[in-house]
C-alpha cells in the first residue's frame, strides 16, 4: 500500500562509460515497480544539448520526437516513461540546457539579477534545480526520478551533476542516486572487466556525488565475486550492485530489476518498509502473450528515416501493444520510401497484409510514399497513412481518381493548380520552423458508421498532432462525391478541419488516414484502438489468403471477399472443412443450377481414357475366342490376366524345344502353324492390357500380376511365374476334361 509521506523523493538516474546503456529504460522499469507498490511516481528527462527542444532535430540524430499532451516535443525517452507507467507526462517532465540558458538570460535581460555577474554556479545550477523541483509543486508525488542524460564526464552534463550534488547535500535523505555503467565481456580473454565502472564512479566522486546503487549492464551473468569488487572500489554495499543483462524486449527489464531487487533497495535508502512485493502479475500476463503468439502478420513501414528504429519508435511499440491484444506477432518490414517506384512498389511490398505510411517533412521520398498508397488502395490491403502519410493518400486520391495530374501538397509544390494539402491561414506570416505547428492534443468528431468510429466505438476523441500543413476543405465536396469520406473533424467556431479520411468498407477492407499521432498514446495498459483495428484488418487479410474460409456452396459469398480484399481466388492456396483442400480454379467454374464443380482439363494434356474391370475382362474373353455358355459361371478375372502375363513364357519354351524328325515338306507345314499361334497368343497378350497413355512409360510383366491374398507372403519374380503356370495348366486340364 502507499504510505503517506511529507515530502517528495527525488531519484536521480545518471550514465557512465557509454551513451545509450538504457538509462530511460532502468527509470521506466524502476517507474513501474514503485506504481505496483502502490506508489505515485512520475519522470522528468534531463537533456544536456543546447537546443531548446528536439522538434527542429533530424531523427538521424536524436531519434524519434515524441509529443506531449500540452504540446511540448520532448525526447523519446518520455514515450518510454508513458508507455511503462501509464502516466501522462508534460512540458515540465523535459527540460534542455537550452531552456535552462535561454530562462536565464531573459531574466537577466529583465533585470532579475540586479545588475550581477551571470554565472553558471550559482544561476544555472540554481535553474536547473528550480526545473527539478517544479515538477514535484504541480502535483503530489511521492517520487520524482530524474534522468540526466549524456555520459558523466561529458562537459554538457557537468552543471547537472553539480545540481545534483548540491541537492543531495540540501535535501540529506530525501535524495537517492542510481548510476549505470557498462561491464565489458572480453571476448578473447573470456573475462567480464570492472575496470570502465570503477573509473566511472571515480569521476563521480571527483565532482562530489557518490552513488548509492550501481547498476551495470552486461552480455554476461555477474557473479557474486564480480559484484563484490565493484562495491569495495566504489564504497557502496554489495547489496546494491546489481546486473542489467541484455532482455529479449525491453518489457522483461522491470521483472529483471524486481529481481535484482532494485525497488527493495531504493525503499530501503528512504527507509520504507520493503516487505510487500511489487505486483506485476498484469505485466507478467503481458509477457506471456508477447512471447507466445498465435499468429503472425508482416506489415510495411514506408518512412525514409527507415535506417534508424528509434526514428519511428513509438509506431513500432504501438505495433507491439496491438499485436498482444489479439495474440499475434506483428514482423514490421521498413521500406525506404526512396526506393519504391512504379516498377519496384511491386516487390518491395509484395507479401505484406498491412501497409503504414509513416510521418515526415520535406519532399525527399514523398513520390514513393504516393506510390505504396496507390498499389495499397488497388491492391486492397489494408492501410494505415499518420500525418503525412494521411496528406500523401489525399494527394494521390486526387491524381489517379479525381485524375488531377499535378495534385500536391503546398508544402511540396507551391506552384501546383491543386493545392489539395495547404498552409494554415494564421501561419502563414510565420518564418521560424520551431514552434509553428499545431501541437498537442485536439478534440476530434467522429463520424459515426464510419471506419474510424468502428476503430473508437465513441464519437468524440483527443489526439496529439504534430504538423503545419492541413487538408484543404475547398475540395472537400469533390473528395467526398468520389469516394473519399472525412470521417473526423475538428471544430471550433468558424474553424472546421479535416483530421481523417477514409473509404468505405465496401469498396475497401481498410482504407485510414489520419492527421493526428495516434502512436504517441498507446502503452502496455491501453494499447491504441486504431492499430489494434489495423492489426486486426491484416490478420484478416493474412486469414483470408491462407487456411480459414470454407467454399462449399457459397460462392458468391467468397468471390465478394475475394474482391474485397483484391485477391485473385486462382493464385490461393487454401483449406475448408476437415482440412480438404480448396480447389478454386474448380470452385470458379463451378455450376450454379447442379451446384457441382465441372472439370476442367488443363491444356496440353491428353485425355484420359477409364477402362472399368468389366471391359477388361470382356476385350479379354472375346481375343481368346471364348464364349460363354447359359447358366455357366464367368471366368476368373484372376486367371484371364494370368494368361497374359504368362503367354510370352509358354511361346519361349516351345519355340526352344527340339522338334521330331519330319519331312521337309512337313517341317515347313508345322512352322507355318506354330507361327500362326504365337502370333494369336501374343495378340491375345496385348488385348487383354489396357491402352497406355500417352507419354507414360511402358509398365513391366509385373504390373499385371494378381493381387496378393492378405496374409499371402510375397513370392520372388521366379517364382511367381511358376505359380501362374501351375493355375494356367490347371485351368487347361479341367478345359479338356
Amino acid at each position: 500500500m502507499r504510505q503517506k509521506q511529507k515530502q517528495t523523493k527525488f531519484i536521480f538516474v545518471t550514465g557512465g562509460v557509454a551513451s545509450s546503456l538504457g538509462k530511460g529504460i532502468i527509470s521506466a522499469s524502476l517507474a513501474r515497480l514503485l506504481l505496483s507498490r502502490g506508489f505515485k511516481v512520475t519522470i522528468q528527462k534531463l537533456d544536456p544539448y543546447i537546443n531548446i527542444d528536439p522538434g527542429t532535430l533530424n531523427p538521424y540524430e536524436h531519434g524519434e520526437c515524441y509529443v506531449t499532451e500540452d504540446g511540448a516535443e520532448t525526447d523519446l525517452d518520455l514515450g518510454h516513461y508513458e508507455r511503462f507507467t501509464n502516466v501522462r507526462t508534460s512540458r515540465a517532465n523535459n527540460v534542455t540546457t537550452g531552456k535552462i540558458y535561454q530562462s536565464v538570460i531573459e531574466k537577466e535581460r529583465r533585470g532579475e539579477y540586479l545588475g550581477g555577474t551571470v554565472q553558471v554556479i550559482p544561476h544555472i545550477t540554481d535553474e536547473i534545480k528550480r526545473r527539478i523541483l517544479l515538477v514535484a509543486e504541480k502535483s503530489n508525488y511521492d517520487f520524482v526520478i530524474t534522468e540526466i542524460g549524456g555520459t558523466v564526464g561529458d562537459i554538457e552534463s557537468l552543471p547537472y551533476i553539480e545540481a545534483v550534488r548540491q541537492l543531495k547535500w540540501e535535501m540529506k535523505n530525501e535524495t537517492a542516486v542510481v548510476h549505470l555503467t557498462y561491464v565489458p565481456y572480453l571476448a578473447a580473454a573470456g573475462e567480464l572487466k570492472t575496470k570502465p565502472t570503477q573509473h566511472s564512479v571515480k569521476a563521480m566522486q571527483e565532482l562530489g556525488v557518490q552513488p548509492d546503487i550501481i547498476v551495470c549492464r552486461t552480455e554476461k551473468n555477474l557473479s557474486d565475486n564480480i559484484k563484490r569488487k565493484v562495491a569495495l572500489f566504489c564504497n557502496v554495499s554489495p547489496d546494491r550492485v546489481m546486473q542489467s543483462i541484455d532482455a529479449q524486449s525491453i518489457y522483461e527489464v522491470p521483472v529483471l530489476m524486481q529481481k535484482e531487487g532494485l525497488d527493495r533497495e531504493i525503499l530501503s535508502i528512504f527507509q520504507y518498509p520493503t516487505g510487500q512485493r511489487a505486483d506485476l502479475k498484469s505485466w507478467n500476463t503481458f509477457l506471456h502473450q508477447l512471447h507466445n503468439p498465435k499468429k503472425q502478420v508482416e506489415i510495411a513501414l514506408v518512412g525514409k528515416y527507415t535506417e534508424l528504429k528509434d526514428a519511428y519508435k513509438s509506431i513500432f511499440e504501438a505495433f507491439i501493444h496491438a499485436g498482444v491484444t489479439h495474440s499475434c506477432k506483428v514482423k514490421v518490414r521498413t521500406v525506404n520510401s526512396e526506393e519504391i517506384t512504379g516498377r519496384t512498389v511491386d516487390a518491395k511490398l509484395r507479401g505484406c497484409q498491412g501497409i503504414l505510411v509513416a510521418p515526415g517533412f520535406g519532399m525527399r521520398g514523398i513520390n514513393g510514399k504516393i506510390e505504396a498508397i496507390r498499389y495499397a488502395r488497388t491492391k486492397k490491403i489494408p492501410f494505415l497513412g499518420i500525418c503525412l502519410g494521411m496528406q500523401c493518400c489525399v494527394v494521390e486520391f486526387a491524381r489517379n481518381i479525381l485524375g488531377w495530374e499535378d495534385a500536391h501538397s503546398a508544402e511540396m509544390d507551391a506552384l501546383t493548380t491543386h493545392p489539395v494539402i495547404h498552409l494554415m491561414e494564421n501561419q502563414k506570416s510565420l518564418a521560424q520552423m520551431g514552434g509553428t505547428m499545431r501541437l498537442g492534443a485536439y478534440p476530434c468528431a467522429v463520424k459515426k458508421g464510419s471506419l474510424l468510429y468502428k476503430a473508437y466505438r465513441k464519437s468524440e476523441i483527443s489526439e496529439r498532432h504534430r504538423h503545419r500543413y492541413e487538408f484543404n476543405n475547398a475540395y472537400r465536396a469533390d473528395f467526398e462525391s468520389a469516394g473519399l469520406q472525412c470521417v473526423g473533424v475538428y471544430k471550433k467556431g468558424d474553424v472546421e478541419l479535416v483530421e481523417a479520411v477514409a473509404l468505405s468498407s465496401r469498396v475497401h477492407p481498410f482504407f485510414l488516414g489520419v492527421q493526428f499521432h495516434p502512436e504517441y498514446k498507446s502503452t502496455v495498459e491501453n494499447p491504441h484502438p486504431l492499430f489494434c483495428a489495423f492489426v486486426q484488418a491484416a490478420m484478416e487479410r493474412q486469414e483470408f489468403e491462407t487456411s480459414t474460409i470454407y467454399a462449399a456452396g457459397n460462392k458468391a459469398d467468397i468471390l465478394a471477399q475475394s474482391d474485397l480484399f483484391g485477391i485473385d481466388l486462382r493464385s490461393v492456396k487454401s483449406s475448408g472443412k476437415r482440412g480438404r483442400p480448396i480447389d478454386f480454379e474448380r470452385l470458379l467454374t463451378m455450376d450454379e443450377a447442379a451446384g457441382k464443380p465441372q472439370r476442367k482439363r488443363k491444356p496440353g494434356r491428353p485425355r484420359k481414357r477409364v477402362r472399368t474391370k468389366a471391359a477388361m475382362i470382356k476385350a479379354a474373353l472375346a481375343a481368346e475366342g471364348v464364349k460363354r455358355r447359359p447358366g455357366r459361371p464367368r471366368k476368373d478375372a484372376t486367371a484371364v490376366l494370368v494368361t497374359a502375363a504368362t503367354a510370352p513364357k509358354k511361346r519361349k519354351t516351345a519355340q526352344t524345344a527340339k522338334p521330331a524328325a519330319k519331312p521337309a515338306g512337313k517341317a515347313k507345314a508345322v512352322k507355318a502353324t506354330e507361327a500362326a499361334k504365337t502370333t494369336k497368343k501374343t495378340k491375345t497378350a496385348k488385348a487383354l492390357q489396357p491402352k497406355r497413355p500417352v507419354g507414360r512409360p511402358r509398365k513391366t510383366e509385373t504390373a499385371v500380376q494378381p493381387k496378393r491374398p492378405v496374409g499371402r507372403p510375397r513370392l520372388v519374380p521366379s517364382e511367381r511365374m511358376r505359380k501362374a503356370q501351375e493355375v494356367l495348366a490347371a485351368k487347361r486340364r479341367a478345359q479338356k476334361k
